[in-house]
């Protein structure tokens, strides 16, 4: 059975962790990882896609192991840089990206700045709506003014909190990649890109009606976090949008993995050239 052997390459001058599950299959899928977790989030539903497509999933720039730099923690930024990754790593074979969370509005930046290396994107559980409609804690972490009272927290207290939600748990070794991931200021250093949410996600908003790429958008029905609002948002002004919602709170590919590799297959078989 397939699984996840995490590795390091430079990419973009960044030391970044990536898994590339190889093959020869004509499509490939490009997954970037939640926060606050890693590439390991895919866990559970890396064997089921890898038996149909190569698989390249990566720790965006500060978030799990992957080395950050200040310049890319903003969507937009992060966007240009998943294109940078599609062009070095030679992915444009039928690609599809698999984006939850807050690789949502950095998928959708990336096929509006490239819409010709993308076949399709999947996307949900991210920040899109304008106005902001967001749950707690990530309300408080977009607008609290003062970041000092979160560099005071243990960063593995706030990391095992949010995995705690996880119906079913994850297993002990993923939870301390997660948490490790995180560790010293990384955390804190992670939340600028949530923070630059204010300032794109109107300019993101402007882009959706051009967005001609196939996307289907899933989120949890039951999201907390983020309210299922944003997945509605994003299907209201996408041209070419499917929006599956999931009987789940937030981590919809943790927990309800087969529902979520269904619906990537579902994605990719529906966009057969």
């Amino acid at each position: 059975m397939p699984t996840i052997e995490p590795r390091f390459r430079t990419i973009d001058g960044l030391n970044v962790r990536y898994a590339d599950s190889g093959g020869s299959h004509g499509t490939t899928v490009l997954l970037t990882s939640p926060w606050p977790e890693s590439i390991y989030a895919f866990t559970r539903v890396w064997p089921t896609l890898a038996e149909h497509a190569r698989l390249f999933a990566v720790d965006l720039p500060g978030f799990g192991r992957s080395e950050g730099r200040d310049e890319l923690m903003s969507p937009r930024a992060m966007g240009a840089f998943l294109n940078r990754v599609i062009a070095e790593i030679d992915l444009d074979h039928y690609l599809h990206i698999v984006a939850p969370d807050v690789g949502t509005a950095a998928a959708l930046f990336a096929a509006s700045q490239h819409p010709e290396r993308v076949a399709g994107l999947v996307v949900g559980t991210g920040a899109a709506s304008v106005p902001l409609d967001l749950g707690e804690p990530l309300k408080s972490w977009v607008l609290d003014p003062d970041l000092d009272k979160y560099r005071q927290l243990d960063p593995a207290t706030i990391v095992n909190v949010a995995i705690d939600r996880i119906a079913g748990g994850v297993p002990e070794e993923i939870r301390e990649d997660y948490v490790q991931s995180y560790e010293g200021d990384r955390f804190v250093k992670s939340m600028a890109y949530v923070r630059r949410y204010p300032q794109e996600l109107p300019a993101l908003a402007d882009l959706l009606p051009d967005i001609t790429t196939p996307v289907t958008i899933v989120n949890g029905r039951h999201d907390p976090v983020v309210p299922l609002g944003n997945a509605q948002f994003l299907h209201a002004r996408l041209p070419n949008s499917r929006l599956d919602v999931v009987d789940a709170a937030h981590f919809v590919w943790e927990e309800r993995p087969a529902e979520y590799a269904s619906i990537v297959l579902d994605a990719i078989h529906a966009g057969v050239r």
